[in-house]
């Protein structure tokens, strides 16, 4: 497959807007790709994807010795332990086992985008279930817990943590962001519905998600959210601003080396892409495989076991294969439901081209 004539025709024929395609083979370039954006430079607000991002620098901090996965949350953040929180531990918080996915349903725009407000509901919050006892997608809870981890123990906020221990080693701090500095939003593609809203409004009455994570329309991770610069200058760690390219780089310097630059050790590796915990989410009501803060095997992964990565609202996904050595990202503007096959079609395209 020609990867950019199949963008461009993609594009072309209406089903979407502007994508990036990137992916690496063994720490170097294999492909890269653009259609309907400016290039492969211009940051997407890509949602989840960026819950990815906020597990490699957990990682990476843990590797420095920072961070330990056993360690109760409130070690870090004492008020964290308030009304039977004080055993959930980093682990619990990266599997999604915390038991706090909630949010309270008045919550409003200009309060998810406050970060003290923000820990103050999280650290206020009651689990749900024992924690440990079950996995259940923590969709907006989960930047939160970690993200203030972050800060209690490097002095920085997330945003920064991230530039400074994962972006800049890798040359890509201007391209890998949870909030956007202002000089920033110009750069920033704009995001279009294309039915992910339209499936959040067709989930049934009282669906986990629409009930506990995102309780109000208010909080959907929908692109009118996604283009309010307000939205996208806040530090929130449950999602990111990437290109393509910057995702691709940063699960390729997962695998090994990327121009000299390693994040982490392969046991590290090994550790964090393992089976952590396995069955139906309690709040997406569908079995996954998940890692510390990864998802494992998805159907663009490949489905293999050995690929672990995170995808988005709305068809963004990025990830690593570590059987094949191979990172890949796709960020794109139009916001799509869960049956689109496109992430999985250009993924395919990259897996043969890495095998060939």
């Amino acid at each position: 497959m020609d990867l950019q004539r199949t963008l461009d025709g993609l594009v072309a024929a209406g089903a979407d807007g502007g994508f990036q395609v990137a992916a690496y083979l063994r720490g170097r370039p294999l492909a890269e790709a653009y259609a309907g954006v400016p290039g492969p430079g211009t940051p997407i607000h890509s949602f989840s994807v960026g819950k990815g991002c906020t597990a490699t620098l957990v990682h990476v901090l843990a590797e420095r010795g920072l961070i330990a996965y056993e360690a109760p949350v409130a070690r870090y953040w004492p008020e964290f332990a308030a009304h039977g929180k004080a055993g959930i531990t980093v682990r619990h918080a990266l599997t999604h086992t915390a038991g706090i996915p909630q949010l309270p349903r008045g919550l409003t725009r200009a309060e998810l985008g406050d970060w003290d407000t923000m820990c103050g509901v999280v650290a206020g919050a009651r689990p749900l279930w024992e924690p440990g006892s079950g996995s259940g997608y923590h969709g907006w809870t989960f930047g939160w817990v970690l993200g203030e981890t972050v800060r209690r123990v490097t002095g920085l906020t997330p945003g920064q943590a991230l530039r400074t221990y994962v972006a800049e080693p890798l040359g890509i701090a201007d391209e890998l962001y949870f909030g956007l500095p202002v000089s920033a939003l110009p750069r920033v593609a704009p995001l279009a519905e294309a039915g992910w809203e339209a499936y959040l409004g067709g989930l049934p009455y009282g669906a986990p998600f629409t009930r506990l994570v995102a309780p109000n329309r208010g909080l959907w991770t929908t692109a009118a959210l996604a283009n309010s610069p307000a939205y996208l200058r806040a530090d929130l760690p449950a999602c990111g601003t990437v290109t393509a390219r910057a995702a691709a780089r940063m699960y390729a310097a997962l695998l090994g080396e990327v121009d000299g630059v390693r994040l982490l050790s392969p046991d590290r590796v090994a550790e964090v892409a393992a089976v952590a915990v396995e069955g139906k989410d309690r709040m997406l009501l569908r079995r996954h495989a998940k890692g510390l803060g990864y998802f494992l095997g998805m159907p663009p992964m490949g489905g293999a076991g050995a690929a672990f990565g995170h995808h988005g609202s709305g068809g963004s996904i990025a990830f690593a294969d570590r059987e094949r050595g191979l990172s890949f990202a796709l960020t794109r503007t139009h916001l799509v439901g869960p049956a689109d096959t496109t992430a999985q079609l250009l993924a395919d395209a990259v897996r043969a081209g890495a095998g060939a």
